[in-house]
């Protein structure tokens, strides 16, 4: 055969010291990039693309590191300080690891079969996080790669356990089914409904107040209105820590209105479910543990690697009754059940090491440290922005995210937006910190959040300097 001697790794060990060479030219070239990381850009420009021509012969070790290099080059680089501008943290040590004895094994999270130590921690470990969230003694969860199939997930589950339209669909519902969500929600709820048959228009968007949170108000209008034209209520999504500013619905008030009128209640928690690890800043979630469903993201505020994501259940035994579907081809235990069968995914990475190992690596202290440092370096933000007349805030922040923009008052106010676009590559190219852009409310707005333990009060002054620079 033609293949080169590193094609794979011998399972007697005959390449060795071949493979062992390989992996230390590549470890050298990630922890040079991740040790040097603050030297380089935020964001760096993609200045060109290798060239896309399947190849007919083995390269050589040389081209696989070009390659490896170019992308180190030019990925993002959410390690750098200046890196603000996305929930997109540098990923924790035990985190790469975990993943790299994932990738070797290369395990399959369809059945407990194809991976027999995986299948069992995952369901312990989500059933601890899930006491967490006050979900009580029946609760457990998944392992999903992405909020949006978290989302899909339990939508999913509410849908058929609401309207009992596992087997036979929706073809026989006598009225349409809809839902209720903040009109600042994530798009994922809109896509998922979507996906669910209901349409995006199922996803009745509700009015958010001043503070970027659902009005109760209005949500009780949009159940009266949808009853009244004949449509069939089945769930109502809260989000805990919105996209755009960060912000948390009222869960008790959402909690309650949704037992009123038998609603599913899911809370989307991908982002601010990590406060549940801290006792001083937990209380901001109060009303979560009323949730028959919970998404949230391991891969965001506990730094742990992409993806990591989940979807937490008030009670497993939904998946059974209105999600399970067998698989006849793969054995089956006793005491485990086949994760394929209940999940939206078959096939599926094993990212429960990864988490696992980052909880054991930082503890719930370590957590709890680092949520009150970027506690901490949201405040300092906040006061220079309060600080400064021609900048203003979009809400309240709730959590280490914070969305302002540029109102400069010596500039027409149709200037404002490009103010705020010019500000941001500003920022980038003299500040050296990268600011996401989103349009909210009709404008453009800067955000900024406040992941990175190695971000300080220094880094938070100089751009401010760069902004009162700007300004000028």
């Amino acid at each position: 055969m033609s293949l080169p001697p590193t094609a794979f790794i011998h399972p007697l060990g005959h390449n060795r010291n071949e493979i062992a060479a390989l992996f230390q030219a590549a470890g050298d070239r990630i922890l040079v990039h991740l040790t040097t990381a603050a030297q380089q850009s935020p964001l760096p420009p993609v200045d060109e693309l290798p060239a896309i021509a399947l190849p007919e012969l083995p390269a050589d070790t040389a081209t696989l590191l070009e390659t490896i290099d170019q992308a180190l080059k030019t990925a993002m680089n959410p390690a750098h300080p200046g890196y603000l501008g996305h929930m997109d943290p540098l990923p924790t040590t035990a985190s790469i690891l975990g993943d790299l004895v994932v990738a070797a094994l290369n395990n399959n999270m369809l059945s407990v079969e194809m991976s027999p130590f995986f299948s069992r921690l995952e369901p312990l470990l989500m059933q601890e996080i899930a006491r967490l969230f006050g979900l009580g003694d029946r609760a457990g969860g998944l392992l999903v790669s992405g909020g949006s199939l978290a989302n899909l997930q339990a939508l999913a589950v509410a849908r058929n356990g609401k309207l009992g339209c596992a087997q036979a669909g929706l073809a026989g519902a006598t009225k349409p089914p809809v839902l209720f969500v903040s009109e600042a929600a994530h798009t994922s709820v809109k896509k998922a409904a979507m996906l669910l048959g209901l349409g995006t228009e199922g996803a009745i968007a509700i009015p958010t107040n001043r503070n970027s949170q659902m009005a109760i108000a209005a949500l009780k209008d949009a159940i009266a209105h949808a009853e009244a034209q004949g449509q069939q209520p089945f769930a109502l999504v809260a989000t805990a820590g919105t996209t755009v500013t960060g912000n948390i619905d009222p869960l008790v008030e959402l909690g309650a209105i949704a037992r009123q009128h038998d609603l599913w209640f899911h809370v989307d928690a991908a982002y601010g479910g990590a406060l549940m690890f801290s006792e001083v800043h937990r209380d901001r979630l109060r009303g979560i543990e009323q949730a028959d469903s919970v998404t949230f993201n391991p891969q965001k505020w506990l730094y742990v690697t992409k993806t990591c994501a989940s979807v937490l259940f008030r009670d497993m035994g939904h998946l059974q009754r209105h999600f399970q579907v067998a698989a006849p081809y793969m054995n089956t235990e006793d005491d485990w059940t086949n994760l394929g069968e209940i999940s939206v995914q078959g096939t599926r990475h094993a990212d429960v090491l990864k988490l696992w190992l980052s909880l054991q690596h930082l503890g719930r202290q370590g957590y709890r440290d680092l949520i009150a440092a970027s506690d901490t370096l949201t405040r300092a933000f906040v006061a220079a922005i309060q600080a400064r007349p021609f900048l203003e805030l979009a809400s309240q922040p709730e959590m280490n995210l914070v969305c302002f923009r540029g109102c400069p008052d010596w500039l027409p106010a149709d200037q404002w937006d490009g103010w705020n676009r010019d500000l941001q590559q500003y920022l980038l190219r003299e500040a050296h910190a990268f600011l996401s852009l989103p349009r909210y409310r009709g404008h453009n707005w800067l955000k900024v959040v406040l992941l990175n333990p190695y971000t300080t009060e220094e880094d938070v002054e100089r751009i401010f300097s760069a902004i009162d620079q700007f300004a000028k």
